[in-house]
């Protein structure tokens, strides 16, 4: 997470901003906290798109349709503001490092756990197209990793901005999208389906097995990958061999020689049946610190003035006493503050119980995995 920066506002609505969680061609997405506490992921949509004619009636039903997707393969659109000055909209925030993180962080995943995401990742788009959207923006980066599963995030908002039937965005040169993970139909701007979702989902698998983009160009260039996209075949090397047809599938030119969602939840290479966890010891590690850290930030606007007059009297430099952080939202004063300094052996005893909140997640993380796999290895021998 990123600090706020001067020009960003204090509050959207009644969600009390924190940090930066993000920044593209939409909007800005902040992390921030609800009147009951509760973080929250809201995006705040640019000034200029929502200028555009009709936006805000197309924003409008697309947060309606969004907010009737279910299941437990996305993030709950929770609220949103589709007329206010900059129309914005709040997800369930969900902690931890998304899947483009990961993967350049960590390697290509393991073919269990890309398995286990290719099942979570058919789940979600299921879930998004029985309410009638199309996500067409399905990419590493709007892909939440979390020990449950894979978490899919930004899904049906962005038909709001490229809907054919509406003029859309298309003339003021944006493209919507991500190149090398758009469908080529997409790249060539004519009318998408739920088919463009199955393209992106096999870009994704690729990524994830095997570290690197199916569509690559020198330095990254958009034009260049999404030449190749439409005109030539996905470098695929890496992928396990049990893998390959099924990232070929999904990665047809033609939208119609691609399988259907239905077709592809029943196919072997989305079965997930491994016991343990399923993801490695070293990515796990970091989602106990992530989770971790989920109860540290503090309202950088909120600020406290001590009165003069109610200040307790310093302790000597040697005896000062250090408080956890806490919500700022009252003057804080250590009841009993002792006389004497502490011993030394007193000094080790509370440093011996104060452990980091990240390491006990840690921890827990770990004996999680070892109570699998004693599990695994048991109903294997058994």
């Amino acid at each position: 997470m990123l600090a706020l920066r001067e020009h960003d506002p204090e509050r959207v609505g009644d969600y009390r901003l924190l940090g930066r969680l993000g920044e593209g061609g939409m909007g800005v997405v902040y992390l921030a906290r609800s009147s009951r506490g509760r973080m929250v992921a809201v995006k705040s949509i640019r000034a200029e798109l929502a200028a555009v004619a009709d936006f805000r009636t197309r924003f409008t039903h697309e947060i309606t349709v969004a907010q009737q997707v279910g299941g437990d393969w996305t993030a709950a659109v929770l609220d949103a503001d589709p007329h206010a000055e900059r129309p914005w909209g709040a997800t369930a925030y969900i902690p931890g490092p998304t899947l483009a993180e990961v993967v350049n962080q960590h390697g290509p995943l393991p073919e269990r756990s890309v398995r286990a995401l290719a099942s979570g990742l058919c789940g979600a788009l299921t879930d998004i197209h029985a309410a009638g959207l199309v996500h067409r923006d399905l990419k590493p980066s709007n892909i939440m990793i979390t020990i449950g599963g894979p978490k899919v995030i930004d899904f049906g908002i962005v038909r709001a901005l490229d809907d054919p039937t509406h003029g859309g965005l298309t003339s003021t040169g944006l493209i919507v999208g991500t190149p090398g993970f758009m469908a080529p139909e997409q790249i060539r701007g004519e009318r998408l389906t739920q088919d463009g979702d199955i393209f992106s989902l096999g870009a994704v698998l690729a990524f994830a097995a095997c570290g690197h983009m199916a569509f690559e160009a020198p330095d990254g260039q958009a034009r260049a990958i999404m030449y190749r996209v439409v005109n030539e075949e996905p470098d695929l090397a890496g992928v396990p061999e049990t893998l390959l047809p099924l990232v070929q599938d999904c990665l047809a030119k033609d939208p119609s020689a691609r399988p259907s969602l239905d077709a592809l939840r029943t196919r072997e290479e989305t079965q997930y049946y491994y016991l343990g966890p399923w993801l490695p010891a070293a990515i796990l590690a970091r989602l106990g610190q992530d989770a971790a850290q989920l109860l540290e930030p503090e309202d950088p606007h909120t600020q406290v003035t001590p009165d003069p007059a109610s200040a307790p009297t310093p302790l000597p430099p040697h005896a000062a006493v250090t408080e956890p952080a806490r919500p700022l939202t009252a003057q804080v004063t250590a009841p009993n503050a002792p006389e004497h300094p502490a011993s030394p052996s007193q000094r080790d005893g509370r440093r011996r119980r104060r452990k980091p909140a990240w390491l006990l997640a840690g921890a827990a993380i770990v004996a999680a995995g070892v109570l699998w796999g004693i599990g695994y290895l048991w109903s294997t021998t058994w």
